[in-house]
């Protein structure tokens, strides 16, 4: 049982509740020994009436007030009645009210008063079926036995734009009116934890109400379930994993759109994620705290993308390994706002291979790059992807760094053409508060450079390439879980099939709160 401490409590209102647990029914080692323990540490009882008063079944105000140890048991034909039962006058209510505020305004005095209150209320055994408290996965529920957890969260993601919503691609995308946009660009209900035994566990994510471009379907701003996932986790070596989730191919993608160190990923994002998919995987940490820590990804995957059944009996095979050089595990979390004391770096390469309709995926589910096929038009298993990744991050008091290299191959088996695209990007960040105090600590300063060389949308001979400069602002209220983004960004395209050169500056303004 957790109670929250409040500074407007009141000794006094805890009166009517020792009254009544010393009348209710149960043993004196429960209720009864809650207002013994406060009555003998205030001095109220000697430590001998407080021994002879605890061999007593139940005990009465007589008992306390007046008898102790001393007054000898009732006959129980004549038994009398508890605290509970008997009327209390008013000279023994304000005598009970004097030891009682004494001995709580005491403890109440001290930063240990929200335990001395868990503790009491833990004394009296109230018996409720489960705990429920506050963590940074939002609010808790979880039995006494600790077999059974259910984290609630709630998320919202509110966005300016200007004067683009996402990232232009093509010429035609540059330049003109662009648009100012108030975006909820997510919002999502979490709810995860653990089931029969701790290494059980179970995830579950919906986005509630997407935003939506004016010409979609109205189906696109309907709730959906995005993640789905249960874990058998026993072994930190060896674990499972199973239903639809994003893949662990990289960590701009696998982290949450919440924990980012920008208002959104960059721009290699779209053309090289794998994102949700659904299958099974093999994962596990080898190694721990010695300089051969590592970690390890193994999975197979429909590779049709969010919420789809695969359409052929191709599978998407991928792979991931993850050093971490230093000895110390490196969490999938961007920007040091916890702080990590000593030096932490890992070193990553992970890669696929998947067969079928689609040559991108996102949160929608299975899409295609610009100048491909969309997926309902393309012929089964018209497109074989291979693709890896080399990855690199850094973390170490307040300073964050991260890095990723991509590499794409698509085959088009339809037209017999193979094109190869890359990307990718570097960014940091740094709370300069550590350097001059004078920096306000909630405040860190960001920049990432990014770049796409992919194929031209009207002659895939041809090759666009897209840089993106980017600087931010971080301002942290209560870490991820609540904090205030503010980037500015510039953006070029240069266009071989045009022979053009394009650039435009965005900047967004993003509110990001979990509770």
């Amino acid at each position: 049982m957790t109670v929250t401490k409040r500074s407007h409590f009141s000794p006094l209102a805890t009166v009517p509740l020792l009254i009544s647990l010393a009348g209710a029914s149960v043993p004196a080692a429960a209720a009864d020994k809650a207002l013994l323990d406060i009555l003998l540490g205030n001095g109220v009882i000697t430590q001998e009436q407080y021994d002879g008063l605890m061999q007593k079944q139940s005990l009465t105000s007589e008992d306390i007030l007046g008898g102790g140890a001393a007054t000898p048991a009732p006959e129980p034909a004549a038994k009398s009645a508890t605290l509970a039962e008997q009327p209390v006058s008013p000279q023994v209510a304000r005598q009970i009210d004097v030891a009682v505020a004494q001995a709580v305004d005491k403890r109440m005095t001290d930063d240990s008063d929200s335990g001395f209150i868990e503790s009491l209320g833990n004394q009296v055994a109230l018996n409720l079926p489960v705990n429920a408290d506050y963590t940074d996965k939002g609010f808790r529920l979880e039995s006494k036995d600790g077999r059974y957890q259910t984290n609630l969260q709630w998320r919202a993601q509110m966005r300016y734009s200007d004067p683009y919503r996402s990232d232009p691609r093509q010429v035609s995308d540059f330049g003109g009116d662009g648009t100012r946009d108030f975006d909820t660009r997510r919002l999502r209900m979490k709810i995860g934890g653990h089931g029969y035994q701790p290494w059980l566990k179970y995830y579950f994510e919906v986005d509630l109400q997407p935003t939506r471009d004016v010409d979609d379907d109205t189906f696109s701003s309907s709730a959906r379930l995005i993640t789905w996932r249960a874990d058998i986790a026993k072994w930190d070596w060896a674990s499972l994993r199973l239903g639809q989730w994003k893949v662990d191919l990289n960590q701009e993608r696998v982290d949450s759109s919440g924990r980012q160190q920008f208002v959104e990923r960059s721009i290699v994002n779209r053309v090289f994620t794998v994102d949700r998919q659904m299958g099974v995987q093999l994962y596990g940490h080898l190694f721990q705290e010695t300089p051969a820590d590592m970690r390890y990804y193994v999975g197979a995957f429909t590779g049709e993308g969010r919420g789809t059944s695969n359409d052929d009996d191709n599978l998407m095979y991928m792979g991931r390994l993850q050093w971490n050089f230093l000895g110390r595990d490196m969490p999938w979390r961007m920007t040091d706002v916890e702080y990590t004391e000593q030096p932490t770096g890992a070193l990553a390469f992970a890669g696929f291979t998947n067969e079928g309709v689609c040559t991108r995926w996102s949160s929608s589910g299975c899409g295609h790059l610009d100048g491909y096929e969309p997926a309902l038009l393309a012929q089964p298993g018209q497109y074989e992807i291979d693709q890896w990744v080399q990855e690199f991050s850094f973390k170490w008091r307040g300073f964050s760094a991260l890095q990723e290299y991509h590499n794409k191959t698509i085959r088009d088996s339809v037209n017999n053409t193979e094109d190869e695209m890359t990307g990718g990007f570097a960014q940091a960040g740094y709370f300069f508060h550590h350097l001059f105090p004078v920096v306000p600590a909630p405040l860190e300063v960001a920049f990432r450079y990014a770049y796409v060389d992919e194929p031209n949308a009207v002659d895939r001979t041809l090759e666009n390439e897209r840089q993106e400069y980017t600087v931010g602002l971080n301002w942290f209220f209560s870490g991820h879980n609540n904090k205030l983004t503010l980037d500015y960004s510039h953006l070029t395209l240069d266009d071989e099939f045009l022979s053009e050169d394009v650039s435009d500056n965005r900047i967004r303004l993003q509110w990001d709160v979990s509770f």
